[in-house]
């Protein structure tokens, strides 16, 4: 099978383990790939770079890296046939777990060659897309802290971290929107200080946490925190852990194939897959189902993944 590997030499893992990208390129190869390289020097941003992993021609492209890289990666593949391979080299790689591949890199490469075509749904809003889910408010303040201290894993930046989230939970105000489920529907309005659209549903089973176990069901989920203090996570993370999320009063949930959020603010800030957007309002979200291909280990060893595989082979 012939591909292209493109690895973010920023992602989290990679820079704990430079060492790592040599070991991923032997585990491809020993999987069965035919690989072509692109070096981190190709051109000065991932934008360009990916212009370089795909002028090869290759069918597949294996990406290394977190949600956020494999974001950007999707924008580009959804609708050209190009089949996205996963190596998870971020902080969460959600998109990883819901494919049900191993989170050890090196693993993830020996079963990528061993992986089958689906054809999963792609999200956007106002154009930018998501793969799992996307996210106003609070949240968006920690993760830009989080962000700037990327590849420091000194204590005292934990630290910094740690304090940073304390002072927002305290200082950062509810804000007032407002919800169209539908067109044509009412609108709804709530306060909230955290609000995240999903790409498909989270699972409500005990012990699953943030888990899609369907990700071509054509459906965004909206969940409106009716919190967002230290206590509501920890009543949220008991509730998730006991499977009951969904019935717990400290969250307000719906489902619909599109949605809009109008805000009193000309922007809001918006993270889609952990990057961080300004958006312009109202914020309108849809849902494209089977946009994006992608290598998914089968069915025999992921069996959430619902419908059958797309129906093509990998060139050999």
């Amino acid at each position: 099978m012939r591909a292209t590997l493109l690895l973010n030499p920023r992602s989290g893992t990679l820079l704990g383990q430079p060492e790592l990208a040599g070991r991923i390129v032997a585990a491809l190869r020993q999987a069965g790939f035919t690989l072509d390289t692109v070096p981190g020097d190709a051109a000065p941003d991932l934008a360009g770079r990916l212009d370089a992993a795909l002028a090869g021609g290759a069918p597949v492209l294996i990406v290394g890296g977190g949600d956020g890289t494999l974001r950007a990666a999707a924008a580009r593949l959804a609708g050209t046939g190009v089949a996205l391979g996963v190596l998870p080299l971020g902080t969460m790689n959600l998109l990883a777990r819901d494919l049900g591949l191993p989170l050890a890199p090196e693993a993830a490469a020996l079963a990528l060659g061993q992986a089958e075509i689906r054809a999963i749904d792609l999200a956007e809003v106002n154009g930018e897309p998501f793969l799992c889910q996307s996210v106003i408010g609070l949240p968006n303040r920690i993760g830009q802290h989080r962000e700037r201290l990327r590849g420091d894993g000194r204590l005292a930046a934990r630290w910094r971290l740690g304090i940073a989230a304390l002072r927002l939970f305290w200082r950062h105000p509810p804000q007032r929107l407002a919800l169209r489920l539908a067109e044509g529907k009412r609108l709804r309005r709530v306060w909230t200080r955290a609000l995240s659209v999903v790409n498909n549903a989270y699972e409500e089973a005990p012990g699953k946490l943030f888990h899609r176990p369907v990700l071509d069901g054509g459906t965004l989920s909206l969940h409106v925190a009716r919190g967002f203090g230290l206590g509501w996570i920890l009543r949220m993370l008991l509730a998730m852990a006991a499977g009951q999320w969904r019935r717990s009063d400290a969250l307000l949930s719906w489902r619909a194939d599109t949605l809009s959020i109008h805000s009193r603010h000309r922007h809001l800030r918006v993270m889609n897959d952990g990057e961080a957007l300004l958006l312009a309002t109202p914020l309108h979200y849809r849902i494209h189902p089977g946009a994006l291909r992608v290598l998914a280990p089968r069915r025999e060893a992921a069996p959430d993944l619902a419908r059958p595989p797309v129906p093509e082979e990998l060139p050999a």
